[in-house]
């Protein structure tokens, strides 16, 4: 299995088992000594008041690890995209680092963004000579190909994740 989508599995096992901690949570009581609950002061509490509290914590804890999953969900999808298509219609807008002499079959494309693309078509863009141009990559509408386009020319060339 390729080291993203091992990854992604992981992830995708580790808020699942985040998500079933969080429906066991167990009351404060219990996850404290004795000793623990006292020195917090916790003992004072009525019965109303602790359950308040367990409700209160257990809804925090919640929502945190909701937004955690969000933000960890958001993160493996942006580092991926090219690799996947996460059901998002929206382009990969960058520039190529350094200079363009068009598009070649075979020839790499390093964004500012790290990404590195090849192009997996004949297309063709040939005199052109461009510094750090603005580019566009959009996402096919069926599938999982990617097209690539550079500001101010109509031609795309079809091009492939490699980093």
């Amino acid at each position: 299995m390729a080291p993203v989508r091992m990854r992604a599995l992981v992830l995708a096992v580790a808020l699942a088992c985040t998500g079933a901690a969080v429906a066991a949570q167990p009351p404060i009581q219990q996850q404290m000594s004795p000793e623990e609950f006292k020195a917090a002061g916790l003992d004072k509490l009525s019965p109303d008041e602790l359950a308040r509290l367990n409700t209160w914590l257990g809804r925090t804890i919640e929502t945190e690890t909701q937004k955690a999953a969000a933000t960890a969900k958001k993160k493996v999808e942006d580092e991926n995209r090219g690799f996947f298509n996460f059901g998002t219609v929206d382009p990969i807008k960058s520039a190529v680092t350094g200079e363009f002499r068009g598009f070649g079959m075979g020839r790499t494309y390093t964004l500012d963004n790290g990404q590195v693309w090849r192009q997996v078509d004949e297309a063709s863009l040939a005199g052109v000579k461009l510094t750090h141009p603005n580019v566009v990559i959009t996402p096919s509408v069926v599938g999982n190909a990617w097209y690539m386009s550079v500001q101010g020319y109509a031609t795309r060339a079809k091009v492939a994740r490699v980093k």
